[in-house]
């Protein structure tokens, strides 16, 4: 059923006309592959690569059964991490424009409870969110899932990798036995299979990542030493000159380290890592999207689930603890028919490891070729404002974009990418216009208010 319209599927003609203006012209092949048998309420477990379309799959299927009406928990889906979560959130509700009145609601750990308890009280039609909060909220019944017909583990062998096994068990040991139960997979590990048979009945299988178009990824592999690690990489950036770039460590403490020295050497540099609060999180990745930062440093765990659409270039600065982990890292350049680039460091130790990746198609060069460009700065087009204010302030980007090229006077095209969260907006301009913007917001007014702001 590849190469298939979405107009040949059993889908009311709002949905259809919604999907059409957001851009969705054909089914991707985990869409027209598993669309059908979900849209029949049977349970499904695909394997397909993150950027595959799975969200709107699974999605599309939530969303045609729904009843609005019935103003009660009727999906959950569980993600590994509040990024990913906060990702299949936002695209529900695309795709859930085509109707009135849908709310979904995001559950994650980080985030403050008392609020979370306060969203439920006024009700939800579908939970997005962390297997660790959603539990710690059906243990308090602040959460109820009788009434849900839909399950979906998105990412799932992310969430085994995790630990997430036990929590995500006694999750389901709260939903009823009569549900469609959705598992969707990048990697079919044994723990995997165990369980969709543990959770799921006479699921269809459906693998498409054979029929996927391969990212177009160079893959370059340098032995250095260990002294000489971060100045080969600094090389790297110098020879092959990215507009960003994912520098992936093994440990917290080396993704702050690393950070600080690229930092040191003019090379704008974020560390991401598991001890950052959630609010610091938001500011790192916020930045890292806008282009107001152009290296983020991040552990495996930290950067999954990260929706940056356009990556240049990634750099294990340390060799993955397994070549699914690899492919999962590398995996994040080269999006949407574009070409990207993946390196990887390693020492004369860890020589025998890095055999082990050996192939026809990935490059084993001498580090020593890179050519060495005294000077090399990478330094952010862009410099992202924090104003005080957001959603529970009835703010829109409209709002900020009109106050900076009003009052402020600035031009419409020194202004980038704008995010608006609960209590905040992050609004990303260009360098040379900061102290200007932040002036005229600072003295001026949004919507006829003032607001606080600062410069990240």
């Amino acid at each position: 059923m590849s190469n298939m319209n979405f107009s040949n599927l059993p889908l009311p003609k709002e949905m259809l006309k919604n999907l059409a203006e957001l851009g969705f012209k054909e089914m991707t092949a985990i869409q027209s592959e598993s669309l059908p048998h979900i849209l029949e309420n049977k349970d499904v477990i695909a394997q397909a690569k993150t950027g595959s379309g799975k969200t709107a799959a699974f999605g599309i299927g939530l969303l045609n059964k729904l009843h609005v009406k019935k103003f009660r928990v009727q999906s959950l889906v569980l993600c590994p991490t509040r990024e990913l979560a906060d990702q299949v959130a936002k695209e529900l509700r695309r795709i859930a424009r085509f109707t009135h009145n849908v709310k979904i609601l995001t559950l994650c750990g980080g985030s403050a409870f008392g609020p979370q308890l306060g969203s439920l009280r006024h009700g939800a039609h579908i939970v997005v969110g962390t297997p660790g909060r959603i539990l710690k909220h059906l243990d308090k019944e602040s959460l109820n899932l009788e009434n849900i017909d839909t399950l979906v583990l998105d990412e799932a062998d992310r969430m085994l990798d995790m630990g997430f096994i036990e929590e995500i068990e006694k999750v389901i040991s709260y939903a009823p036995k009569s549900r469609q139960t959705l598992l969707f997979s990048a990697t079919y590990p044994e723990e995997i299979m165990s369980l969709s048979s543990s959770i799921q009945k006479d699921a269809v299988d459906i693998k498409t990542t054979s029929t996927e178009s391969a990212n177009k990824i160079t893959e370059r592999f340098y032995q250095v030493d260990s002294e000489q690690k971060l100045k080969a990489m600094v090389n790297i950036f110098s020879n092959f000159k990215p507009e960003n770039v994912i520098v992936f460590c093994n440990t917290k403490i080396e993704a702050d380290e690393i950070a600080s020295r690229l930092q040191d050497k003019k090379i704008d540099a974020l560390a991401i890592h598991g001890d950052l609060e959630q609010y610091e999180r938001n500011d790192v990745l916020v930045q890292f999207a806008n282009k107001s930062c152009r290296v983020l440093v991040a552990t495996d765990v930290a950067a999954r689930g990260l929706d940056i659409k356009e990556l240049s270039m990634v750099v294990n600065y340390d060799i993955p603890h397994s070549e699914e982990t690899y492919t999962h890292r590398i995996g994040r350049t080269a999006r949407a028919g574009k070409e990207g680039l993946a390196f990887t460091l390693y020492t004369e130790n860890e020589a025998s490891e890095v055999a082990f990746y050996e192939n026809e198609t990935r490059l084993f060069e001498d580090a020593g070729d890179l050519k060495i460009h005294n000077n090399f700065e990478m330094r952010p087009s862009h410099v992202t404002l924090v104003i005080e204010g957001g959603k529970k302030d009835k703010v829109r980007a409209g709002d900020i974009l009109g106050a900076l090229t009003g009052d402020a006077g600035l031009n419409g095209s020194s202004i980038g990418k704008i995010d608006i969260y609960e209590r905040q907006s992050y609004v990303a301009i260009e360098s040379s216009e900061i102290d200007e913007a932040y002036k005229q917001l600072k003295n001026g007014k949004i919507k006829g208010k003032k607001f606080s702001v600062w410069v990240l």
